[in-house]
Order: C-alpha cells, then sequence, then structure tokens
C-alpha cells in the first residue's frame, strides 16, 4: 500500500511539473483557418506540418489550427496567485476564481495533453474576483487565463465525465449571463520564428500544399484544388510556386494518355527516337511511391502525352522561371536574393545523405523544401543499363533539346547548394515533374 501511495504521489507531481511547461507552451497562439477553391469547394482533412521541427497535426474536416509562437512566450508573464481551482480533482463542477487587475477583454482556455483546446472563451470582465465553474471529461488540463499579457495558469485534474463547459453566473461581474462550449476543438502546433510550416489540403483524392511563413496574426489559407491525373489513375499533389502550379511528386505512370503503355528495357539501349522507356529504380516497383519512375527524353516528350491532361513536361526556360522566383523572394539558404542557392528550398527533409557544407540539401535537412517542392534524391539510370545515385541526386527532364543527342536537364545534389543546369543524354533515365498549362 505504501508504495502504491509514493507511486501515485509521483505521478502526480509528473504530471504537475509537465502541465506547468505545457500551460507556458499554449500562452500565445496564431488562429489558422481554411477554405477551398478550385476543382473541390470541401476539405477532407489538413496536414499541417512544421519542417523544422519534424512534428505535424492532421485536422479532420479542415477546422482550424493554432500555431503556437514558442519565441513569444518569454515577454509574457506568467502568474498562478490570482487563480484558484476548486475543489481540485473536480469530482462535478469546479470554482474557477481570479483576481483582474485590469478589466476588460479577457481569453479563457483549456488545453488537453494532446494540445487541443476544448474550451475557448472571450469575455469582458470587471476589475476585481471574477468566478465561473468549469466542468470537463476525465483527464488532466491546463487552464489559462489571458489578460494584457499576464497569464494565470493552473493545472486541472477532472474525474467525472461531463462534458467541457465553461459558464458565467454572476452577471455584476461579467455583464452577462453565459455559456459557452467549443463544439469543433482546434489543434495546436507549435513553432518558432523561422520555422518552415507546409499545409497539405486534400479534397478525396484531390491535394494541394501550401507553404507560408511563420504569421504575425490569425491567417486564412485557401486550398485551390487542382486535377493532375495520370493516365493510370493516379492523382498528384500540386504546389502553387509564383505563378506556376507544379506536381509535388515523380511522375509514375505506365501509360501515354491514349492508354498505349510506356514500353521498359533491360541492358543497355541506343540514342535514338526507337528509345522511348520507363523503369523503377533498380527495376523494383517497391520505388515507384516514394521515387515515381525513371523515363528516357524520348519517352518523355512523346506526342501521345505523357503528363496528366492540362499539364506538360516544363521547358528549359519554364525551370528558370522557377529558379528565378524562389531567389528573388528570398528562398535561397541564406536569405539573399541574388546567386542561385536554392537547393534547400526545392529539396524534401527526408532521404538525402548526409553533407556538412553550408546550404546543402544534405545539411540539417529540417531547413529543407521552405518552397513545397518537396524533390526527392530518385537517381538515375544510364543508358548502360545501371542505377545510380539514389539518396545523393535527381535529375529531371526539360522538354528543351540542347542537340540531337542531349537535352537539358536539372538536378539537385546533396553536397551542392544550387539547382544545377547542366545536359545529358536522350537515353538516360531521369525523372519527371510536370507542369500545369496556362
Amino acid at each position: 500500500m505504501k508504495k502504491t501511495i509514493f507511486l501515485s504521489k509521483v505521478l502526480f507531481i509528473g504530471l504537475f511539473i509537465g502541465f506547468t511547461g505545457f500551460s507556458k507552451l499554449y500562452a500565445t497562439d496564431y488562429t489558422i483557418s481554411f477554405t477551398a477553391s478550385g476543382a473541390a469547394t470541401t476539405i477532407s482533412s489538413v496536414e499541417v506540418q512544421n519542417l523544422t521541427q519534424s512534428t505535424n497535426v492532421i485536422i479532420p474536416g479542415g477546422a482550424p489550427v493554432n500555431l503556437t509562437n514558442t519565441t513569444a512566450i518569454p515577454q509574457l508573464k506568467y502568474d498562478d496567485n490570482k487563480l484558484k481551482v476548486y475543489p481540485n480533482p473536480v469530482t462535478d463542477k469546479a470554482n474557477v476564481s481570479f483576481y483582474s487587475e485590469f478589466g476588460g477583454n479577457t481569453d479563457i482556455v483549456v488545453f488537453g495533453i494532446d494540445g487541443k483546446s476544448i474550451v475557448r472563451y472571450s469575455k469582458n470582465l470587471a476589475i476585481g474576483i471574477n468566478e465561473f465553474k468549469l466542468t470537463l471529461p476525465k483527464g488532466f488540463y491546463g487552464l489559462h487565463i489571458n489578460q494584457n499579457g499576464i497569464v494565470h495558469y493552473a493545472t486541472v485534474i477532472s474525474q467525472t465525465n461531463n462534458e467541457a463547459w465553461i459558464e458565467f453566473s454572476d452577471s455584476e461581474k461579467t455583464n452577462s449571463n453565459a455559456i459557452q462550449k467549443i463544439g469543433n476543438s482546434s489543434i495546436a502546433l507549435a513553432y518558432k520564428v523561422g520555422d518552415n510550416i507546409l499545409f497539405k489540403g486534400y479534397s478525396g483524392d484531390l491535394c494541394t500544399f501550401v507553404t507560408i511563413k511563420p504569421p504575425t496574426k490569425d491567417t486564412t489559407v485557401n486550398f485551390n484544388f487542382v486535377e493532375c491525373r495520370d493516365a493510370d489513375g493516379y492523382n498528384y499533389p500540386v504546389v502553387q510556386i509564383g505563378t506556376q502550379t507544379w506536381m509535388v511528386e515523380n511522375l509514375k505512370t505506365t501509360r501515354y494518355r491514349n492508354g498505349d503503355p510506356i514500353l521498359t528495357a533491360t541492358g543497355s539501349i541506343p540514342n535514338d527516337a526507337t528509345s522511348k522507356y520507363q523503369w523503377a529504380y533498380n527495376a523494383d516497383e517497391n520505388n515507384v511511391a516514394k521515387y515515381g519512375r525513371l523515363y528516357t527524353w524520348y519517352a518523355a516528350t512523346d506526342s501521345r502525352g505523357i503528363a496528366p491532361a492540362g499539364w506538360h513536361v516544363p521547358t528549359d526556360a519554364e525551370w528558370t522561371t522557377l529558379q528565378n522566383y524562389l531567389i528573388a523572394n528570398g528562398y535561397n539558404y541564406d536569405g539573399t536574393t541574388s546567386g542561385n542557392k536554392i537547393a534547400k528550398a526545392l529539396a524534401a527533409t527526408i532521404d538525402w545523405n548526409t553533407d556538412s557544407g553550408t546550404g546543402t540539401p544534405g545539411n540539417d535537412l529540417t531547413k529543407n523544401n521552405s518552397s513545397g517542392f518537396t524533390a526527392l534524391p530518385g537517381g538515375y539510370r544510364y543508358y548502360g543499363g545501371a542505377f545510380y545515385y539514389v539518396g545523393s541526386s535527381g535529375y529531371w527532364w526539360c522538354s528543351t533539346e540542347y542537340n540531337s543527342a542531349d537535352t537539358w536537364c536539372r538536378n539537385l545534389y546533396y553536397y551542392y547548394d544550387d539547382l544545377s543546369r547542366n545536359y545529358d543524354s536522350k537515353s538516360c533515365g531521369f525523372s519527371v515533374r510536370c507542369l500545369r498549362d496556362l
């Protein structure tokens, strides 16, 4: 029995300490709301990724998310001396009493241990003692009362199975008899200044990526849903970068738009127009889901069309447009707006080999993908038949020829900080990223 009591005390103390830190974590937030347009006007779900911190939340139905700026927290004064909750643990309703020095608008928020705000209430309160009733489902919670930058906080333990409610009953102090319940819980995700935040909006099998810089106020993100469906029926996620809309994944199709198959081959292939082939990396179909397929330039530019309807294989000039936009808008790894140092902004946050060079995709992957382009190191197939450099490099075709045997391409390497422009044999197997027609 003594051992049980001791463990319970330790558990309670640990939870209390955890909630003290937890309450500070969720003191300040910005609400991000979501809308949909284009091919769909409803949102099935939203995935919010903090790429820098490798954290994410999934929000069903496109409910709002609270981005919590942890760098702003030290500016707040925390004080729980004026806040009382009794009884605590709560066996029915908790009585909450706190002394307001200022009066005026006050935010009252209750957070669960998963970061969800289950109750949120804003009210003009008078100077002096203010009281309300609080009911909660069974569990552990952080109660925040934020007024004029001073945050009162308390840990609340509920032993009931009541719904979550805040109830004011003293009309003299509140100027209102009010009960408010949050029907749709919001979800909190912490960030710091400089973190890359990526939003993935889903509507059925449509998916749109949107990146934003950490906000300074409540913000609405619009997902412009665009169909990007290949001849095999697969619909690709998309991202808008400047005036361009790009596929977020490498092409995977095994057929042209008219249904004709894109053939595959083994061994060495000739560098001529007969070489219209596709491969999975290392001839392993398990690699396709992540890296897409590799195509000869002849297959990628065949008149039957390899891109989804309304899309095309980008020209050399269109790749340059992407590059120039990112540079001009501060996507260089060092924030400058001159010079080509955009590799990290394009590269995904996974799979790149490790490198120590400043500004390279392989150096601190958490700082990659600020553009949402999500480039992976899918390697390539040499025309002689061997596969190379998965994990190290990505290679993408341009539709623009360099000469009769070679074509312009774009490359990312784990050890370079730029988007490289090169030319290579048309019979090599490279990845394809498609661009939406204007």
